[in-house]
């Protein structure tokens, strides 16, 4: 296999790949940022903001939010792995100490786009774009992993030749699941 493959395979791999010793023997020590980092964030501000505008534009979509915590029981949260390693973050909200609600901090959000397809009743050519954030308590940190997550993803909705609306038949088989931002 070859090494940028196996290195990739690795990197998904999940916690424990890699050290920090092998971090820092690729990130460069004489690393200097031309920008402050009060330019830093404004300009990370501005770049983030000029993309959302035109990328919804151009591809006709809306700026939806994913939520940050959700109900355990609801079935939104993604898990990452398929062993179990990753988690959620779990906690009680305790309300009353009657309508105690047991919730999970957002660690992916496939399942909640394909609900918010149908919530935002998204016609073929249409979508969400979602600014997820979340925290993955379980990964191995460096510089391109973190424990707190800002990301975009932008599912839409196309039509099938064999079915009338694939926006629809979504609909169908995730209205089982129910969650709201």
């Amino acid at each position: 296999m070859p090494t940028m493959l196996a290195d990739k395979e690795a990197d998904l791999a999940g916690p424990g790949i890699g050290s920090y010793d092998e971090l820092e023997s690729i990130l460069p020590r004489d690393y200097r940022s031309l920008l402050s980092p009060k330019e830093t964030q404004r300009a990370i501000t501005a770049l983030k903001s000029y993309i959302e505008e035109h990328l919804a534009k151009e591809l006709n979509l809306m700026r939806v939010t994913v939520p940050l915590i959700v109900d355990a029981d609801s079935g939104v949260n993604d898990y990452l792995d398929r062993d179990g390693s990753r988690t959620p973050i779990e906690f009680r909200v305790s309300n009353d100490d009657v309508h105690t609600v047991d919730a999970q901090i957002v660690q992916a959000a496939t399942k909640w786009k394909r609900m918010a397809l149908r919530q935002f009743d998204m016609a073929p050519g249409e979508g969400p774009f979602t600014d997820m954030h979340a925290v993955r308590k379980d990964y191995f940190l460096d510089h391109d992993h973190s424990v707190y997550v800002d990301q975009w993803s932008i599912p839409t909705c196309r039509a099938r030749p064999a079915r009338p609306r694939f926006c629809r038949s979504t609909r169908r088989s995730s209205s089982t699941a129910s969650a709201g931002p």
